[in-house]
């Protein structure tokens, strides 16, 4: 087998960081507003049908 250098994740080129944090930003801000959603509708439940 041949030997591989060990990858330094840190210093990869190709490595798009600000289309990241945009992504990972976005998905927490879906993430929020959904569970936000949810909570809204099992209360709205909970207070007309019981």
């Amino acid at each position: 087998m041949s030997d591989h250098s060990e990858i330094v994740y840190s210093t990869a080129d190709g490595m798009d960081y600000p289309a990241h944090e945009n992504t990972y930003n976005t998905f927490i801000k879906f993430g929020t507003i959904g569970s936000v959603a949810v909570i809204i509708v099992v209360s709205l439940m909970a207070i007309f049908l019981t």
